[in-house]
């Protein structure tokens, strides 16, 4: 039998080893990855020495007990028995938009289904997402914006969760289109147990996503973290319905630390499953949506700010109508002659 070193020889097996062993969003395994490589990075989580970078000694002895050849055999036969693709960094469809995470970034992600739909780039995808205990209410403007958005050739993103995420689901997957579930465990452990069926569905018309290896449970942790994933393959957010310390407020923060537009869909104001939408739009974290001409607009200023960007690093003139917001702009009037 290989030993683990031998192993981690191969890039694809290194970073399966260390998604395995680490937690998603693992800043100082993934700084290690950046600088050393996977394949290094698991040398040294295993060697005798204690590693000499920043905090090597804690992230050494957490990892190290967790670090099995036989386990890393386990889960490259359990992703294969259960038709999955193991993607990394510079496969042809790793969604390049999840490198904005940086040292934050998913070591490895588990896919099933149509990894084209993470190939466009990111103002093409919006996430819908909310509370678990949604409304009458929310979920049906989720799924008049759903179905607006799927006319409107949009990839939609959610978390698999009831509530919000399941009607944003099955909204666009009734609707013909593309949907995208990313969930906070193995994909072979389909959660919540009631969605079994709309998870298979979602991997057979659409894609499963996730950092975590097969076998893997969903923890309060790994919900946490799913909502960076969200917010990074996503040009936008939607909050449809949110409590007000409903764990969507998270995956919208995100977002906001990516430069990624948030929008909140408003709902009564004594419905408490609002009271988190009404939150982002009274500190001025969210862009008030009222129809769907609000969320393309939100994906139209990621889409114009990338464009500038390109034009800023080629050194190209930017037309100064480009330094204003897509709703301050206006053509001044040529005088009267």
């Amino acid at each position: 039998m290989d030993t683990i070193n031998e192993l981690a020889a191969d890039e694809r097996t290194a970073r399966v080893i260390l998604a395995v062993a680490s937690e998603p969003g693992d800043a100082v395994t993934g700084w290690m990855i950046r600088t050393l490589g996977a394949t290094e990075t698991v040398t040294r989580a295993v060697a005798d020495e204690v590693p000499a970078e920043p905090d090597g000694d804690t992230w050494q002895r957490r990892l190290a007990p967790r670090i099995d050849a036989a386990q890393a055999r386990r889960v490259l036969a359990e992703t294969e028995r259960h038709g999955m693709r193991v993607l990394i960094p510079g496969d042809a469809d790793w969604p390049a938009s999840v490198n904005a995470l940086g040292d934050h970034a998913p070591v490895a992600l588990w896919a099933r289904g149509d990894t084209g739909l993470l190939a466009g780039p990111v103002w093409d995808r919006l996430t819908m997402t909310g509370a678990r205990a949604s409304t009458g209410y929310g979920e049906h403007v989720t799924a008049e914006l759903v179905q607006s958005a799927v006319a409107d050739s949009r990839t939609v993103l959610s978390g698999g969760a009831y509530g919000i995420d399941g009607a944003a689901h099955r909204t666009a997957l009734t609707s013909g289109g593309p949907t995208v579930a990313v969930l906070a465990g193995g994909l072979d452990r389909p959660y919540p147990a009631g969605h079994t069926e709309l998870l298979a569905r979602v991997a057979k018309e659409g894609l499963l996503l996730s950092e975590l290896p097969p076998g893997a449970a969903p923890t309060k942790w790994r919900f946490l973290q799913r909502g960076r994933l969200l917010a990074a393959l996503s040009g936008t957010v939607i909050i449809a319905e949110a409590g007000f310390r409903s764990g969507s407020l998270h995956t919208a923060a995100r977002a906001i630390e990516l430069g990624r537009p948030v929008g909140a869909i408003p709902g009564p104001l004594t419905s408490a499953a609002s009271a988190g939408c009404h939150r982002l739009l009274r500190d001025g974290l969210g862009s008030i949506i009222t129809g769907y001409d609000d969320v393309r607009e939100l994906l139209h200023g990621v889409r114009e700010g990338a464009q500038r960007a390109v034009r800023e690093r080629a050194g190209l003139e930017v037309d100064p109508l480009d330094q204003q917001a897509p709703g301050q702009r206006r053509i001044p009037h040529s005088p009267a002659l």
